[in-house]
């Protein structure tokens, strides 16, 4: 099949493992039995019938006021536009990649990052995405030199594309029927391309095979990830959103025709006719109406008198007649409606839009104050909004990946096998304009710290340190040895940025206590020499009763050494214990 555009080679697919059960695919493509013909017919309840009147009616969803505030407010979420950097590559989970590779991934990333000119339109691009749920742009390359990469791509209206899947189907073994039971396999994709698109009013049915065929790899292609209950349509993140925008619209022109209608007061004329006829009484009653409304005006400038009627619709009175016997003529009014400023019924419906399209109701009321609180005050609905918002980064991401490995294997910086093992591995950061999630971490480390902090006394007794390192800073064993890595480099470095004043001055005391310990076994040896050379004549001294005077004299060197230290860690304590007994036994 001749198809227009480029086509990377990649290896055949061997069926090693066939499978009955189809490939599960989320990019909305027509399946078509490989040789067929292509036709389109969708019906979503009757109301859309091809994929475009679904973007037309997503697209004019998205000029209702709630619903363009709420995607503001969702695309200003998903990338900060006021940093420098909106989006940064992170290859931290290819270990087995060589840094000059990683160096390239990073250079082409910006260079895509040029090519769609993604920090000066990333708004309307992501806005693009949101509403219409896909995104389809037209790679260009030159053809005489592919290794140039990617020269400029274009964007293609999703009305006028469609991805085509061509399936063949074999007989499977063990089929216990009449031939029904086969395998399916993917035979061919591409895309069909048709400049008046494929949208033919309320005809339910397309031209088949019209349009240009282009190859698959030609085209960048990127959808929302949702589909219908039939797995055969992409649907946008709006779509749940139509019936509950129907509604309030609805609700909102039945309110003001209520309104206008029953906001004035009209007066009703009771007209007594007595006993005439009922032609007669008619015609009585229509002069009496004509009479009151009829205004005479008398002109001062040309002393004519004129007669204005103007009649208001809205204004008109009740006229009925009375027959003899009841009551006379009588002029009554019939007030006006007495619920009119009772909204509680919209109000409801606007709530429900907003909870359809997954903004917190506070973020779109113009009388609530932004405040950057503490992360445990911050509302569920903030944080459901949070993690909405960090799914459709995931999503919308897949275009900077697509982009990205077209340009790689175009570049022969990799092959197409080697780019497919990595890139489930690379992620991307986006520039975040919420503060929430640097609060949340923020206040989780400080608990974690602070409660290391209060175990430091039974660190060593009733918990050990790695205990500590895992269970309450929950680090894992890749953490804990890369950190005990930097912190050797730290100490031998030997660089006074590094120094912790709390080990530092534990050190200290340390050796103040050994350098005071040395001293004071030097001067029992001393005074230990003197009294045996003065006393040689003597009888010898009990060496029990020498015991224990250095002992004494040992426990009060370390007993006043310790007291004067401030931070004590466990073996200082247990020194200083031991030190205070023995005197207080030995006074």
């Amino acid at each position: 099949m001749q198809l227009f555009g480029f086509e990377f080679k990649r290896k055949v697919d061997l069926d090693v493992a066939p499978s009955f059960a189809p490939k599960e695919q989320e990019d909305g493509a027509v399946v078509i039995a490989a040789g067929g013909s292509f036709g389109t017919y969708v019906d979503l309840d009757g109301t859309v019938r091809t994929e475009a009147e679904l973007v037309t009616k997503y697209r004019e969803m998205s000029l209702q006021p709630e619903v363009d505030a709420a995607v503001d407010e969702i695309v200003n979420e998903m990338v900060s536009l006021d940093e420098k950097d909106l989006v940064e590559i992170e290859l931290d989970n290819l270990p087995d990649v060589p840094e000059s590779i990683k160096k390239k991934i990073r250079e082409e990333f910006e260079s895509c990052l040029n090519i769609l000119d993604f920090r000066k339109h990333a708004y309307e691009i992501m806005r693009r995405w949101y509403i219409d749920g896909r995104l389809y742009y037209h790679v260009i390359i030159d053809e005489q030199d592919t290794k140039s990469g990617i020269k400029e791509i274009r964007y293609v209206d999703p009305r006028k594309i469609r991805k085509i899947r061509e399936i063949a189907k074999r007989r499977a073994k063990g089929g216990i029927d009449n031939g029904e039971s086969v395998i399916p396999k993917t035979q061919n994709e591409y895309y069909i391309f048709n400049d008046k698109g494929f949208n033919y009013g309320n005809k339910t049915t397309g031209p088949s095979t019209t349009g240009l065929r282009i190859a698959k790899d030609s085209i960048l292609h990127v959808t929302s990830g949702l589909t219908d209950t039939q797995g055969t349509m992409v649907l946008s993140y709006m779509h749940k959103a139509i019936k509950a925008l129907n509604q309030l619209r609805t609700l909102e022109d039945a309110l003001v025709i209520y309104r206008l209608a029953r906001a004035p007061e009209r007066r009703i004329w009771y007209i007594d006719v007595g006993n005439l006829p009922k032609m007669k009484a008619e015609q009585y009653v229509r002069d009496i109406m004509v009479k009151h409304k009829n205004r005479l005006i008398y002109d001062a400038d040309s002393g004519a008198i004129r007669d204005d009627r103007k009649f208001m619709t809205m204004l008109e009175d009740y006229w009925l007649p009375r027959r003899e016997g009841g009551k006379g003529t009588e002029v009554t009014t019939l007030p006006g409606g007495q619920t009119l400023g009772q909204m509680d019924d919209v109000l409801y419906f606007q709530k429900k839009l907003l909870q359809t399209l997954n903004v917190p109701i506070n973020r779109l009321n113009s009388d609530a104050l932004f405040s950057l609180g503490r992360a445990t005050e911050v509302s569920r609905d903030e944080l459901k909004f949070s993690r909405f918002i960090s799914r459709l980064r995931g999503r919308f991401s897949q275009l900077f990946l697509n982009l990205l490995g077209k340009q790689i294997i175009l570049k022969q910086i990799m092959t197409i096998e080697d780019w497919e093992n990595i890139a489930g591995d690379i992620k991307f950061d986006f520039a975040k304009d919420n503060y929430f999630t640097e609060l949340k971490d923020g206040e989780i480390l400080d608990n974690r710290i602070n409660l290391a902090r209060n175990l430091q006394d039974m660190l060593g007794k009733y918990y050990s340190h790695e205990w500590l390192r895992k269970n309450v800073l929950q680090m894992s064993e890749d953490d804990i040895e890369e950190m005990d890595k930097e912190i050797k480099k730290e100490t031998d470095s030997e660089d006074p940025r590094w120094i912790n004043p709390a080990i530092m001055q534990n050190e200290m005391g340390e050796q103040q206590m050994m350098q005071g310990q040395q001293q004071m076994q030097q001067q029992q040896q001393q005074d230990t020499d003197q009294k045996a050379a003065a006393d040689d004549a003597q009888v010898a001294v009990d060496p029990k009763h020498d015991e224990n005077v250095r002992k004494m004299q040992t426990a009060k060197a370390t007993y006043d050494l310790l007291a004067q230290k401030k931070n004590r860690t466990l073996s200082d304590e247990s020194k200083f214990k031991s030190a205070a007994l023995i005197l207080a036994k030995n006074k």
